[in-house]
């Protein structure tokens, strides 16, 4: 584990992932990161995993100094905690815009 990263999910999770979803295992899992300082738990999952990818695609350095500042703002404003009535995220099930070549 890094510090950033996209954030590790639950092993149940990994076969209901697409294709592109599963290239957040590309990169070691982190504390933080990209999805996290772009929205938190406030997201849906689809969005979520599509800021892990392009974190995966985009990553260096200054993109890890960049997300380690700005999640130390996140944290001390309290940004993005929960998911509308959830008190995180809601359970995730698989992606609603799957597109076939992706199953």
């Amino acid at each position: 584990m890094s510090l950033v990263g996209p954030r590790p999910l639950l092993m149940e999770y990994l076969p209901l992932y697409s294709e592109r979803q599963y290239r957040r295992h590309e990169v070691r899992p982190g504390i933080t990161g990209w999805a996290q300082i772009n929205g938190r738990n406030a997201l849906s999952w689809d969005e979520k995993f599509e800021l892990d990818v392009w974190y995966v695609e985009n990553r260096s350095l200054w993109l890890d100094i960049k997300i380690l500042f700005l999640t130390i703002l996140k944290v001390v404003k309290r940004d993005g905690i929960s998911h509308g009535g959830e008190a995180t995220m809601p359970r995730f099930e698989g992606s609603s815009g799957m597109k076939e070549e992706d199953q």
